[in-house]
């Protein structure tokens, strides 16, 4: 890790109560919101700065369509009322949004990811982050991915899903570590 991530904005990508619903399936790490409250104590602990995105579904059907009680955010993770929410409708937080502009108006280099889906929006991110010049921390544990069936009809387990995602990011688009490593190593710098 380096000194880049102290001054890392921390990014909480949808972590919206509409991803406990069933009809996403079977999720992998069941303790994200636990390490994603453990980031955020410690970024707000420093006034380090906190965005957040909200995934604004466009779908009819969707538990995150915006009116909808999925729409909201977890209570454990949820933003305070000084931290930024981008809302977004397509995986990208950059497609659509400010981001990329208020992160640069503010000299905001870095970014700390966190959230859901490690294979959608998570990954999505990370890689326009990285295309962009963003030097990009994708927190594994911190992420998590539903069980998946792909075109062949074979269904793939979330553990698996997740691992693939964050292998085809880390070192190409972003550094990929978990909450412990990020905080102890960068107790001094996160």
């Amino acid at each position: 890790m380096n000194s880049e991530a102290s001054t890392a904005a921390l990014l909480v990508i949808d972590v919206q109560k509409g991803f406990d619903d069933p009809v996403w399936g079977r999720r992998n790490n069941p303790e994200l919101e636990e390490h994603v409250a453990a980031l955020l104590t410690v970024w707000r602990a420093r006034r380090l700065p906190v965005l957040h995105a909200r995934h604004m579904s466009t779908l009819p059907t969707s538990p995150l369509r915006p009116g909808q009680p999925g729409n909201e955010f977890k209570t454990a993770t949820a933003p305070r009322s000084t931290e930024p929410v981008i809302e977004k409708s397509v995986n990208s937080c950059f497609i659509g949004t400010t981001l990329d502009a208020d992160l640069r108006r503010s000299g905001i280099t870095s970014l700390v990811l966190a959230g859901l889906t490690t294979n959608h929006c998570v990954s999505t991110t990370a890689r326009m982050a990285g295309n962009l010049g963003y030097d990009a921390w994708v927190v594994s544990d911190a992420t998590a991915a539903f069980d998946r069936t792909g075109p062949d009809e074979v269904l793939y387990p979330a553990e698996l899903v997740h691992a693939v995602a964050l292998s085809d990011l880390h070192g190409e688009f972003a550094s990929v570590v978990d909450t412990r490593t990020l905080l102890s190593e960068g107790g001094r710098r996160a």
